[in-house]
């Protein structure tokens, strides 16, 4: 196992959720501190405040990763005696990194938007608000066939062959390599200065372009060659449709039966409503954050509930005359990454042999009380 540095943490986490998913000018990556450093304990936290900075101190963290940025708009100056900048000032003084995963991460496959889902029970879950078509490559290796076996399913468990519901696609053909190795070469097969035929598998398959740096890495690493023939092509097929949101289905039951089991599924007190209590649920939309612009979205895809925080007034009015339910749990409720994101980053570094400590944040952020 090796302790890793913050860049080596951030590279399989971007694998995770990448900046490319992010809506355009939203404030994502590295907002303070820096990454060359060993990292030895990670916090995954919804908000950056006060309270949680004081946490990270508390549990020796080097490094903060957060859904909701602590710098949002842009800083005029840096006064220390300030709210915001004490809570900079802390960081920077605890040598403590703060990084920001925001629409990237509503986006991602397994992100905020996927873990509410999950949550609620939603089955065949589809994307609400698509924002994303997934490049894809074809990636050729050729592979002496002793060893084809191994490489296709490095390939697969890399996220490699993909095609809907089918893990592991490839195809293969069989043909002579031939190669001269170099007198200062130390070749797998034949002799330095002589050339070598040998009987090779080429293999084909498909890589989604966000995973195609970590595919090729693993792909190296597995094979026997010195040096790795390859090649990456374009293609024109369209890949997975990433986005804002998910809608699916749920046994069927009233809207305040529904409601009570949003409070339940997402640990809240208390919700508000919009529709008429005794209205049929069965096609549930549900998007975390504020989604009141895409209410309609919700409306045109069949839902008979849009699950969303801080709906406006005049939104739940349009919404109730277009005969759609709506439940507002709160903004807050995204805390569901914190447990979601912690599994997930544990698992990426248990499978990478990294040797670090990654828990979730414990600090209530939610700035909101019932009375």
């Amino acid at each position: 196992m090796k302790n890793p540095n913050g860049h080596e943490i951030i590279q399989l986490f971007e694998q995770f959720s990448p900046k490319g998913l992010a809506m355009e000018g939203d404030k994502i990556g590295l907002q303070i501190g820096r990454l060359n450093k060993k990292i030895e304990r990670i916090m995954i936290a919804l908000d950056v405040l006060e309270n949680v900075i004081d946490e990270a101190i508390e549990k020796k963290v080097q490094l903060i990763i957060a859904h909701h940025p602590i710098i949002y708009r842009p800083l005029k100056n840096l006064l220390t005696d300030t709210v915001q900048g004490k809570m900079i000032e802390k960081l920077v003084k605890h040598d403590i990194a703060v990084y920001a995963a925001h629409t990237n991460l509503d986006v991602a496959k397994g992100g905020v938007n996927d873990l509410l889902a999950a949550a609620l029970g939603l089955e065949d879950a589809e994307v609400l608000v698509p924002t994303f078509d997934t490049k894809l490559k074809k990636l050729v290796v050729y592979v002496p066939a002793s060893h084809a076996e191994e490489i296709r399913q490095v390939l697969g468990n890399a996220g490699a062959g993909f095609i809907g519901n089918y893990s592991h696609c490839s195809f293969s053909a069989t043909g002579t390599g031939r190669f001269l190795p170099g007198e200062e070469t130390s070749p797998f097969l034949g002799q330095a200065g002589r050339l070598e035929e040998v009987d090779e598998v080429r293999i084909e398959t498909i890589v989604p372009e966000p995973l195609l740096k970590k595919t090729i890495t693993a792909m190296i690493k597995a094979h026997p060659y010195e040096e790795v023939a390859y090649d990456v092509y374009a293609l024109e097929n369209k890949g997975e449709v990433l986005g804002l949101g998910r809608i699916g289905k749920v046994e069927e039951m009233t809207l305040a039966v529904f409601a009570e089991k949003v409070k339940t599924a997402l640990e809240v007190d208390k919700v508000r409503v919009v529709g008429d209590l005794a209205t049929k649920v069965k096609k549930v939309a549900v998007l975390g954050g504020d989604g009141n612009k895409y209410f309609m979205n919700a409306k045109f895809k069949g839902a008979d509930v849009y699950v969303t925080g801080d709906i406006y007034y005049h939104t739940a009015h349009d919404a109730m005359m277009q005969g759609l339910n709506m439940i507002d749990p709160g903004h807050n409720v995204e805390k569901v990454m914190k447990k979601g994101l912690t599994a997930a980053l544990e698992k990426m570094c248990q499978e990478s042999g990294y040797e670090v400590e990654i828990f979730p944040s414990e600090v209530n952020t939610d700035p909101f009380q019932f009375l």
